[in-house]
């Protein structure tokens, strides 16, 4: 039995495409939100750091629709392994532009020129880098070249770093500093409290279609245990207990349903219910 159509939901519940304004506003985000903005209003470098699941990109997203754009133009990296010179190619294309050339001072000058150019159309230029724990320590000793207008007099684009928490390690390298110094804030998430759990996965009922609490108490203490308060897997605890609810034709999601869905999950922590 589908558990859509059992519960009478209205679309799929805990999808992970939730429109900007459907998302949960927990404290964790407003806050990040807030120092991002506020790196972007300095020209300045923010980091985002947590644990895989916990929200950042959630919360990338969320501060990123703050910024009109007609006032702001966000070049958007998925970062890699890669040279020095891949990472300038991916952002050549995040700014609408192609090249194949293999100097590293082309490519920045390129660069800047561009971001320039964006600034005298009266956009503000904003580079985000996503997964940048994966970065080269190469790249991070050569990243902020980017950032330097004028005698770095002007900061012109503003960084947004987001990854794994050892993103925060790399920085914290010697050929880093010139990078790390240009951080003004900070931003480590976390999973939900346990007393946060009921009122997460209460929303997302509601976003999708019931205003009632289909998860009794002990079925919410095993998606917060099984999941650490990590969004992501908690999304895929309560998607499959109720599919298993809905399959026992139960009115309400147990304990036993939860445990049965993180049987279908892959252990990534060696958390267990």
């Amino acid at each position: 039995m589908h558990e859509q159509h059992y519960f009478g939901f209205t679309r799929e519940p805990f999808a992970p495409d939730l429109r900007v304004e459907e998302l949960y506003q927990t404290p964790a985000l407003l806050a990040t939100t807030e120092r991002l903005l506020y790196a972007v209003r300095l020209g300045a470098v923010s980091l985002v750091t947590g644990e895989v699941g916990s929200g950042k990109s959630t919360c990338l997203r969320y501060a990123m629709s703050k910024l009109h754009p007609s006032q702001y133009k966000v070049i958007s990296v998925i970062a890699s392994t890669g040279s020095m010179i891949e990472m300038l190619r991916q952002i050549c294309i995040g700014l609408d532009v192609s090249h194949t050339i293999n100097s590293l001072s082309k490519l920045g000058k390129i660069i800047r020129d561009m971001v320039l150019e964006t600034v005298q159309k009266r956009e503000v230029p904003v580079l985000v880098i996503d997964e940048a724990n994966l970065m080269r320590l190469e790249v991070f000793a050569e990243l902020h070249t980017l950032c330097q207008f004028e005698m770095d007099s002007k900061p012109l684009l503003p960084l947004i770093l987001v990854g794994q928490n050892n993103l925060l390690d790399k920085l914290m390298y010697h050929t880093s500093r010139p990078l790390a110094s240009r951080v003004i804030g900070r931003s480590h998430l976390e999973g939900l409290k346990a007393k946060d759990m009921a009122g997460y996965l209460k929303h997302h009922l509601e976003v999708a279609g019931v205003a009632e609490q289909l998860f009794s108490d002990e079925a919410i203490l095993a998606i917060h245990q099984g999941s650490g308060g990590l969004f992501r897997k908690a999304n895929h605890l309560a998607r499959g207990a109720l599919v298993g609810a809905a399959r026992s034709e139960s009115q309400a999601v147990a304990a036993e349903h939860v445990r049965l869905a993180a049987t279908e999950l892959i252990p990534t922590d060696g958390r267990g219910l």
